[in-house]
């Protein structure tokens, strides 16, 4: 029995249909190719050539075919006598534009997104607390050594915003992907790739230069330690507070008043 959304969105008896084109017919099978994982991130597409006499079609078809997958960042294409098309790894980034776009259409706001943030990856904290492994831990423990090199490396203790942004943005990977629920690690990757779009702005235009900031850093690095004692012990309630704590303080200095407000447009645009 069907319910009363499928009649919604059924063909109707005398409905136009479009026919796929050849191009997408191609672009689906090779997607369905790359989902499954039969081509690999870094594997080369086999010749024009060859490919033009699987699928029995033109250089323009295979070629508009190549840019359906490129436009999903699937693959790349190189020109000329030494080029073809490889297979590209996933790219959170790329979701992270489309949501982006859906975001604008819909006047959200930077703060908004944060607080989307707030709500999912404290739970993604805990997970990886509890599943945690020697690996993960051992991964954890060098993401916080790379980033205490990167303030120590820094003038009176005040790292470079670009390499402080970079080496954080891995921290907050690792809890995102290792937390076992790989909806959770995909719609958090969009998210975090969002509001360092915003931090890269932000120190585009000196928005972090601040007096306090040696102190800041330092209360950073010891809250990200304590992140690692937690998730080293399995403590998944308490990495699931302290992390939310962690996303509130740090909500202060990322989003300051004139900030929260923004819409992601300004991000994008």
């Amino acid at each position: 029995m069907t319910n009363a959304a499928s009649h919604d969105t059924a063909p109707r008896v005398g409905m136009a249909m479009r026919a796929p084109k050849t191009a997408e017919l191609i672009a689906s099978h090779l997607r369905r190719q790359i989902v499954k994982g039969e081509l690999k991130p870094g594997e080369t597409l086999p010749a024009e050539a060859n490919l033009m006499q699987q699928f029995a079609v033109s250089r323009p078809t295979l070629r508009e075919a190549f840019r359906i997958l490129e436009a999903e960042s699937l693959i790349g294409v190189r020109r000329g006598s030494r080029g073809g098309a490889q297979v590209l790894a996933p790219d959170p980034r790329v979701a992270a534009r489309h949501v982006g776009l859906l975001l604008q259409l819909q006047g959200t706001t930077v703060q908004d997104v944060y607080e989307a943030r707030k709500a999912t990856e404290p739970i993604c904290a805990a997970m990886f607390a509890e599943r945690s492994s020697p690996e993960d831990v051992q991964d954890l423990r060098e993401a916080i050594a790379d980033l205490k090199t990167t303030i120590d490396a820094g003038f009176d203790k005040v790292p470079n915003p670009a390499d402080w942004a970079r080496a954080t943005y891995r921290i907050h990977e690792l809890v995102l992907q290792r937390c076992g629920n790989k909806t959770l690690a995909v719609q958090g990757a969009v998210l975090v790739d969002i509001v360092d779009t915003h931090m890269a702005r932000a120190i585009g235009v000196g928005m972090l230069d601040d007096a306090t900031a040696p102190d800041r850093y330092q209360k950073a690095l010891r809250s990200y330690s304590k992140l690692l004692r937690l998730v080293e012990t399995h403590d998944s309630e308490g990495a699931e507070k302290h992390w939310r704590r962690h996303m509130e303080v740090a909500e202060s200095f990322i989003l300051p008043p004139g900030e929260k407000n923004m819409p992601v447009v300004d991000l994008f645009g």
